[in-house]
C-alpha cells in the first residue's frame, strides 16, 4: 500500500483508511485471508474539477480500501500478459513509459524538411471511462483466472451521497486501481482498426510501412498522423466504426483534422510545423494553469520571508520545468516561462535581464529559485525588484554604453541544461 499518496486519506463507502503502520498491516492481513472469499463492493463517486476546465466536474470513484488491494493484486498478475501485446505507440498508464515518450514519438514522425505525415487527427474519446463495454472487454481478458472478480468490480455499481446506490451497465470506475489498465486492454486494436501496419521482416521490422498512418495514444487521447487530409478523414470513419461496438465515440467538440503549419496541443504540448521546422513547447493552457497555481501559492505567502517563498515554490517551478525541458525548441527555457519571464515590472524587455555589477545583487532567476538563493525579492508583492537595471523602465538612472553593467539574457542566466549558463542547443 502507498504511504504518500494524494489519494491515501479518501475512503469508499466503508469510511476506511490506513494511515499508520499497525492498520497497514492489519489491511495486508485481512487481503491476504479473503483472498478466495472477497466480494467487490460499490464505489463512492465523488465530483473533481477537470484540469482542462474547473468550471466542469468529472465523476471519480473510490473503491474500498480492500477492494483497491485487490484490484492491485489482480493488476499484477494480468498487467505482464498485455504489456507483451500491446501496441508499440501506446504510452498512457504504462510501465516505463510517459507523455514524453508520447511526444518523442511524434517529434520522430514530423520533424525535419523531409517529413512526410503533415496532417494530424487531434481526436479525444467522450467519457470513455463510463462508456466500455462490459461484454467487449471481458471477452477481450478471456479465460484469465481472476476474469470473475473484474466481472463483479465492473457491475459493483456506484454510491452517490444524497441519490443512493446505482448499478453500473458499462464503464470502469474512474478512480480504481486496475481501471487504467482495463482501459488500454479495451482499446487494444486501435491501431490496427486506423490502418497502421507495420514492417515484420528485414533490418526495418517493427517500422511503419511506407504510406502508413502512425497513432500515438495516451490513454483515451490520441493523435493520429497521415499523409494527406483524405487519409486523415479516412481514418477517423475508420476509428469511429471500430469504436461505437465497444460503447465509445469521438467527443467531437476536440476533435479536429488540422495541418501542422496550424498546430494542435496533445497532453498540455503544443506540437506546431513552422514552415520545415518542428517545434514543440508547452501549450498556452498549460503555461496558464502554472502562472494561476503560483499567483495563488504567491498570494498566500504575502509577510513571509524569502526563503518560505523558495522553499514553497522551488519544488512546483523545478517540477513543472523539468516536465517541459526535454521537447522544448532550443533556447526555451519552461522555468523562465513561467517565472521571470512573465514579469513586467521593467517594461518588456527589463524584466528579460539582470544587472551584475560588482558587488550588486543579481536579481531573481528561475536558477536561484531552484538553489534556493537570490536577492532583490520582495515576499510582499511576489515580483522581482531590480535595484539597479539598464531596463527602459528604471528611473534616476541613464547609462552609457561605456559604464553599463554587464546583462544576462534569459537563456544564459538559467541555461537549457538545468541552469549551468551553457548557450542553448
Amino acid at each position: 500500500m502507498t504511504q504518500r499518496n494524494a489519494g491515501r486519506k479518501a475512503a469508499g463507502i466503508d469510511g476506511e483508511v490506513a494511515l499508520t503502520s499497525e492498520s497497514r498491516a492489519d489491511v495486508a492481513v485481512r487481503v491476504h485471508q479473503s483472498i478466495r472469499t472477497w466480494k467487490p463492493r460499490a464505489v463512492r463517486r465523488v465530483y473533481i474539477p477537470k484540469a482542462s476546465n474547473p468550471a466542469k466536474l468529472r465523476p471519480l470513484g473510490i473503491p474500498v480500501i480492500l477492494d483497491r488491494c485487490h484490484q492491485a493484486r489482480v493488476r499484477n498478475a494480468l498487467e505482464p500478459e498485455w504489456e507483451a501485446r500491446f501496441e508499440p505507440k501506446s504510452y498512457g498508464f504504462r510501465p516505463g513509459r510517459s507523455c514524453q515518450d508520447a511526444i518523442g514519438a511524434i517529434y520522430a514522425s514530423c520533424h525535419g524538411p523531409l517529413a512526410q505525415r503533415l496532417w494530424a487527427l487531434d481526436a479525444d474519446l467522450a467519457a470513455a471511462f463510463d462508456k466500455i463495454s462490459h461484454d467487449r472487454l471481458l471477452s477481450a481478458i478471456g479465460s484469465f483466472p481472476a476474469r470473475e472478480m473484474i466481472r463483479d468490480w465492473l457491475k459493483a455499481g456506484v454510491f452517490e451521497p444524497g441519490k443512493g446506490f446505482a448499478p453500473a451497465e458499462d464503464g470502469t470506475p474512474q478512480g480504481g486501481v486496475i481501471s487504467p489498465l482495463l482501459m488500454n486492454v479495451a482499446l487494444h486494436g486501435l491501431e490496427e482498426a486506423a490502418g497502421v501496419r507495420y514492417q515484420t521482416a528485414g533490418v526495418h521490422a517493427g517500422d511503419t510501412k511506407p504510406g502508413s498512418p502512425i497513432v500515438v495514444r495516451y490513454a483515451d487521447d490520441l493523435v493520429v498522423l497521415c499523409r494527406t487530409q483524405q487519409q486523415a478523414g479516412q481514418a477517423k470513419a475508420q476509428l469511429a466504426g471500430w469504436l461505437a461496438p465497444r460503447g465509445l465515440a469521438f467527443n467531437e467538440d476536440k476533435t479536429k483534422i488540422v495541418h501542422l503549419s496550424e498546430g494542435f496541443d496533445f497532453l498540455g504540448y503544443n506540437v506546431r510545423r513552422y514552415r520545415q521546422k518542428l517545434l514543440i513547447k508547452p501549450s498556452e493552457a498549460a503555461v496558464r494553469r502554472i502562472r494561476k497555481r503560483l499567483a495563488t501559492e504567491t498570494r498566500a505567502l504575502r509577510g513571509s520571508n524569502v526563503m518560505a517563498v523558495l522553499a514553497k515554490l522551488g519544488p512546483v517551478v523545478r517540477g513543472w520545468a523539468a516536465c517541459y525541458r526535454g521537447w522544448s525548441r532550443p533556447g526555451y527555457s519552461p522555468a523562465w516561462t513561467i517565472t521571470c519571464g512573465s514579469c513586467s515590472a521593467n517594461g518588456p524587455h527589463g524584466a528579460t535581464r539582470t544587472s551584475r555589477s560588482p558587488g550588486s545583487s543579481t536579481g531573481i532567476s528561475a536558477s536561484s529559485i531552484s538553489s534556493g538563493t537570490t536577492t532583490g525579492y520582495s515576499a510582499a508583492t511576489a515580483t522581482p525588484t531590480w535595484p539597479s537595471s539598464p531596463g527602459p523602465a528604471s528611473s534616476g538612472t541613464s547609462w552609457s554604453k561605456a559604464d553599463r553593467p554587464p546583462t544576462t539574457r534569459a537563456w544564459q542566466s538559467i541555461g537549457p541544461n538545468g541552469g549551468n549558463g551553457l548557450s542553448p542547443r
